[in-house]
């Protein structure tokens, strides 16, 4: 990191089938490809997928190193990922189109949030509103 370097935080997920959760990812919540590089035996290395500026770095669960897992693996939800951004609304209805299992509705918060919450086939949960830290 360079002296001038703002933070940057980037969640890091794994998947028995990458390839396939890259591609619904695009599908249902908008994801672009950046990146992806092949691992052996046709698994991902490691791949970027970006939304607007933000990113999210995946790939398939090989690495014995850190034990990572896939929620279909470990029996249970491993981590979670907050996305801010504008027309959840309309975000939403684009995930359902998608079949994106749907853990909770659109809700407007009583700190005045608008958010949703999806499930990936593979079981992560993925948390998308309009909240802000600041």
């Amino acid at each position: 990191m360079t002296a001038n370097a703002e933070p940057c935080i980037i969640p890091c997920l794994q998947y028995r089938d990458a390839r396939t959760a890259i591609d619904w990812l695009c599908r249902a919540f908008g994801f672009e490809k950046h990146a992806l590089h092949d691992g052996p035996d046709g698994t991902v290395a490691h791949a970027e997928i970006k939304l607007g500026p933000a990113f999210v770095m995946l790939g398939s669960n090989t690495n014995s190193l850190f034990n990572w897992k896939s929620p279909l693996d470990a029996g249970c939800v491993t981590q979670s990922v907050y996305i801010v951004l504008g027309g959840v609304d309309a975000h939403c209805a684009r995930a359902k189109a998608a079949g994106a299992e749907i853990v909770r509705d659109l809700t407007t918060t009583d700190y005045g949030s608008r958010e949703y919450t999806a499930r990936d086939p593979e079981g992560h949960l993925w948390h998308f509103g309009t909240y802000r830290p600041n």
